[in-house]
């Protein structure tokens, strides 16, 4: 979709304040969460919050800006040297569950936001292993 077309999602929910308050809600879930925050070296947060703003954004419509600086996203490839197990996987989803009901979208909006978040959580699965 154009980026610039004001009938994207992205335009619809709000633009780009509204992906900033949707990471910087889901971050301050991670930082309190031993084995999600045990993930993210601590000098890189912002860097972080940058990329999945960033990459929200551009999936939804928004500017691609991602893809200009980082190339095709290749989630599952990024995530690989991690430990995605289900027990992360669903860390994960609970605190995006808290950020993506913060925004105060509406029904249509959310449940689309949220379909496309659960989907891509449980395609970066990558070990059943503890």
């Amino acid at each position: 979709m154009d980026p610039r077309r004001a009938d994207s999602f992205h335009a619809a929910i709000g633009g780009h304040e509204t992906f900033v308050r949707l990471v910087d809600r889901f971050y301050e879930g991670v930082a309190d969460d031993p084995v999600l925050s045990a993930m993210y070296p601590e000098s890189d947060h912002a860097g972080a919050r940058l990329r999945l703003t960033m990459f929200l954004e551009q999936y939804w419509g928004g500017p691609t800006t991602y893809s200009e600086q980082r190339g095709h996203p290749r989630l599952r490839m990024r995530h690989a040297p991690y430990k995605v197990n289900p027990d992360a996987r669903d860390r994960w989803l609970s605190h995006m569950r808290e950020a993506v009901g913060s925004l105060g979208l509406a029904p249509l909006h959310e449940a689309q936001l949220w379909d496309y978040l659960e989907r891509a959580a449980h395609s970066l699965l990558n070990t059943f292993d503890d």
